[in-house]
């Protein structure tokens, strides 16, 4: 039993009762005389008659689960849809049954349709609003709204779209976002205007554009889950909780056919060198993997625990984080590594290493909530004492000019420095 109060005085305006499992959905009249009808799982539709509610009658007029009930604006009529792919018609006053035609009823199709529905209980389908994705499971359509000039339809991979409701040939707005933790986002700064990645655990990459939002989900073959991605204009690389490394060609919004290395242990992290995309460092537990293309060049193993890596976008020098908080600085010979420098300033382990733009600096962040901007040529420390957040640092960015970093961190917050004046100086956004 439900009972109902009002929200202001707690008063009690009513008791329902009537179902024998679960209920779906319920509707309130929203003029007088006021009525609820409440729908659910025993393909019941129950009607209560009120102030204070009390229960009318039940209809089982549904052959299944009895999914939605809504109240027209005028409170005249009441439709219920069902999982009998059945939409019934009702009075609003006195519950006496019409039918949606049956010639016009959902096929699991993936589409939404628009009905006109005359007073005197006759129904046409106007329009029929194909979903514009894939066709795959995602696609299918979950929930609908008309609100105002726009029909709003989302579909059960958490799309929105959006059609004009005085233009329904218009193709619709659409809306996407991740359903699962994002754990990687970068921009592909080639791309005019500049594109930004970001995938998930799941598996799913999206695009957006710079000043406009959700443009695209790229269309993968195979969506394995994603740890640790890079990428440039024309590939993505991506690695997940298996030995595998991915390289995936991309045109548009498509992936193309994904090339596969097994490098033989999980990765940790993964760079790309910008200029010569074909070379990749690959972080692994007790060292890190050269690639070529699909080629392994070498495995190296260091003697120490490894947890970030990044490579200069002209390949030459690479640098090594490790558990114990120190920065090894490698140059890349063919297909070896020749350690040039052990840097010491980080107190956690290394979560995080990016090159400046213009590579004269990088900035490199602990699991102790430090960052720290280096000189590139002298190996000195240019920014020290950034040490604002309160838990470990996730991620860190530059931004074009080489003029400030960003850091991003489990307290939810991003803290901008600029690296012409000391830690102090700097700008916190919380979330």
């Amino acid at each position: 039993m439900t009972v109902l109060n009002r929200w202001d005085s707690g008063s009690n305006v009513g008791e329902f009762d009537g179902h024998s499992r679960r209920v779906l959905s319920c509707a309130f009249k929203p003029t007088r005389p006021f009525r609820i009808v409440s729908v659910g799982e025993d393909f019941l539709v129950n009607f209560y008659e009120g102030p204070p509610f009390k229960f009318k009658q039940s209809r089982r007029d549904h052959t299944n689960f009895v999914n939605c009930v809504r109240f027209s604006p005028d409170g005249t009529k009441f439709i219920t849809v069902s999982s009998d792919k059945h939409g019934l018609l009702y009075d609003g006053k006195s519950a006496e049954k019409g039918e949606l035609s049956s010639e016009d009823a959902h096929t699991a199709d993936k589409t939404a349709k628009i009905w006109n529905i005359s007073e005197d209980f006759n129904e046409t389908v106007a329009k029929t609003l194909p979903c514009p994705g894939s066709g795959g499971v995602e696609d299918m359509l979950v929930g609908c709204l008309w609100q105002n000039d726009y029909v709003v339809t989302v579909s059960l991979g958490g799309t929105f779209y959006l059609y004009s409701a005085s233009d329904l040939d218009k193709e619709p707005t659409i809306l996407c976002g991740h359903m699962k933790n994002v754990n990687s986002l970068l921009v592909l700064k080639s791309s005019r205007p500049e594109t930004i990645l970001s995938s998930s655990y799941d598996g799913l990459i999206f695009k957006w554009l710079r000043g406009s939002g959700y443009i695209g989900k790229m269309e993968r073959k195979d969506k394995n889950q994603i740890t640790c991605i890079a990428a440039v204009d024309e590939e993505i690389m991506s690695s997940g909780f298996d030995n595998m490394v991915w390289r995936i060609p991309q045109t548009g919004d498509q992936c193309r056919e994904a090339n596969v290395v097994d490098i033989g242990t999980q990765p940790k992290d993964l760079s790309l060198s910008i200029n010569n995309h074909e070379l990749a460092l690959i972080a692994i537990e007790e060292g890190a993997v050269l690639l070529r293309g699909t080629q392994i060049l070498s495995t190296i193993k260091f003697g120490f625990t490894v947890s970030a890596c990044s490579i200069a976008p002209d390949g030459s020098e690479a640098i090594v984080g490790g558990q114990d908080g120190k920065l090894h600085i490698y140059s890349v010979n063919g297909d070896s590594l020749t350690e040039e420098a052990v840097l010491e300033k980080h107190r956690g382990a290394i979560t995080m290493i990016h090159y400046s733009p213009d590579v004269s600096m990088f900035a490199s962040a602990d699991a102790n909530r430090e960052a720290v901007v280096w000189d590139r040529v002298t190996r000195e420390v240019k920014l020290k004492n950034m040490l604002y957040h309160t838990a470990r640092i996730n991620s860190l960015a530059w931004s074009p000019d080489n003029t400030m970093v960003a850091t991003g961190s489990l307290d939810t917050c991003v803290i901008v420095y600029d690296t012409s004046y000391n830690a102090r100086a700097r700008t916190e956004f919380f979330f």
